[in-house]
């Protein structure tokens, strides 16, 4: 589910590409052949919809982190946040990308992208926190909304290299393409001016600061990624870097913060914060970061606190990456001494004992959800051991109830389609495959399935699934490549 097993890893794509994706089938609805007028009265209404259409675009071409830990851990930092400004016209929501750039960005309607990259190689979370406020800056001012309203004109020659490069995706050939292009034409739609930036950083800092974090987060997360890009270069092109010029507002941030009272400025992270930012980040190197440095991030913690329960956990989770089970159990068996009523120890350990076959792991994932009920990814290894092990009736709505949360989820969908059709129940199981195929972008296999589901409708409430899936799939369709 999300990223647990890796379907959504081969759809990875570069998130300007979706953005291009984005202006290309808004542009390509105009009557003008030769220059194209663009977003003329871009006002809130306009800015939610563009919004709402960049996060259905993300979601089907990027994988996402799905994990509790993880995605509720950031959320609270935003909403943190966002409790401190002045009423905004639509809610700040964040999602959380597999993607291993250190970087963040926010787009119209208040969605905010943090990148994995940028939570693994943060020290704190006051960091993390200090590009949030920076991102919800941009958004708060309109910074991208308002170079849109300015925007007049662009050309076919823009148009087609913007499209030729979204159609190539990633690739080395497709990034020049945009750039190119974009370089020629619209790229002040993309690319934050230095007054943008200035605004943002003050705007972000004052924010940081109302909502009682300490005042150095988001100048150490600038140095940061500053250090990460002298050591590594730049891993996208000059013009789309949301943090451009990064050292000369560092001393300007550094200057405020001498003007705030002095138990601003000793603010440190509490306890709770360092737990909280440390637990996310040993989900995500475990499970997705390279092992060897992984391994010395979980060791070096322990040589500074032995008792480090959720390093051990790591431990455990990179040795049942690679295969090597009885490491794997003997460390997550000492990750639970260690803390025995961490629910996240808990948790993974039940999932390891699913993955590898262990029928523990039915006791262990209900103790989990015993503790926290509503852990996304412990109802969903609960769920398939209950459909693997013969108890299809009981794991039905766990599924459920996961797809409440986790509507566009095509791991989740092709799960619960499989444990359907398995016990008989065609017509749905079918249609939950085809949805699999829907949001994963697999366009055959969600066309088969569809057609599948088509042959097996016997009433009207039937009918009625598949015309809302088919609705579905002409908006989504519509960003998939002519492949």
């Amino acid at each position: 589910m999300g990223c647990s097993v890796g379907i959504l890893r081969k759809i990875r794509k570069a998130w300007i590409g979706c953005l291009a994706v984005l202006l290309v089938a808004m542009l390509l609805t105009s009557r003008h052949s030769e220059a194209l007028s663009l977003f003329q009265g871009f006002g809130i209404s306009q800015e939610r919809e563009l919004g709402r259409k960049f996060e259905v675009l993300v979601r089907s071409r990027m994988p996402l982190i799905e994990d509790p830990e993880v995605r509720l851990y950031v959320q609270s930092l935003v909403d943190r946040l966002a409790e401190k400004l002045p009423p905004q016209p639509f809610p700040f929501r964040s999602s959380v990308l597999l993607e291993k750039t250190m970087n963040a960005f926010a787009v119209p309607g208040g969605q905010v992208f943090v990148h994995t990259g940028l939570l693994m190689n943060l020290d704190r979370e006051s960091e993390l926190v200090g590009v949030l406020a920076h991102e919800l800056a941009h958004v708060r001012q309109r910074h991208i909304a308002g170079h849109i309203e300015r925007a007049q004109q662009m050309t076919v020659a823009t148009l087609a290299g913007m499209l030729a490069g979204a159609l190539l995706g990633g690739t080395a050939a497709g990034g020049a393409l945009i750039a190119g292009s974009m370089a020629a034409g619209q790229s002040a739609l993309l690319k934050y001016n230095r007054a943008d930036e200035a605004d943002a950083d003050f705007l972000g800092f004052q924010n940081l600061i109302d909502a009682g974090f300490p005042a150095d987060g988001m100048w150490r997360a600038f140095e940061k990624i500053r250090s990460r890009q002298r050591l590594y270069g730049r891993d996208i092109p000059e013009y789309l870097s949301s943090h451009p010029d990064i050292t000369g507002r560092i001393g300007e941030i550094k200057a405020r913060i001498q003007t705030q009272p002095e138990s601003v400025r000793k603010r440190q992270d509490s306890p709770e914060s360092v737990r909280n930012f440390n637990r996310a980040k040993t989900v995500l190197w475990a499970r997705f970061g390279d092992r060897t440095s992984a391994e010395k991030i979980f060791s070096e913690r322990l040589r500074q606190n032995a008792n480090d329960a959720s390093a051990v956990m790591g431990l455990a989770i990179l040795a049942a990456r690679s295969h090597e089970v009885r490491k794997a159990d003997t460390l997550f068996a000492e990750a639970m001494k260690k803390d025995p009523h961490d629910e996240l120890i808990i948790r993974e350990y039940g999932r390891f004992l699913f993955e590898t076959g262990d029928n523990r792991a039915g006791e262990m994932l209900k103790k989990a959800l015993d503790m926290k009920s509503d852990d996304v990814m412990a109802q969903f290894f609960y769920a398939r051991f209950l459909s693997e092990t013969g108890q299809r009736d009981s794991a039905y709505p766990y599924f459920a109830s996961l797809l409440k949360k986790l509507p566009d989820d095509a791991e989740l969908h092709y799960i619960y389609g499989r444990s359907l059709g398995e016990g008989g129940k065609l017509f749905e199981g079918s249609l939950h495959i085809a949805y699999s195929g829907l949001y994963a972008n697999d366009r055959r296999r969600a066309e088969t399935w569809l057609k599948k589901a088509e042959s097996l409708v016997l009433s009207s409430e039937q009918k009625q699934s598949i015309a809302r899936f088919k609705k579905i799939y002409k908006e989504r369709s519509a960003y998939w490549k002519n492949s």
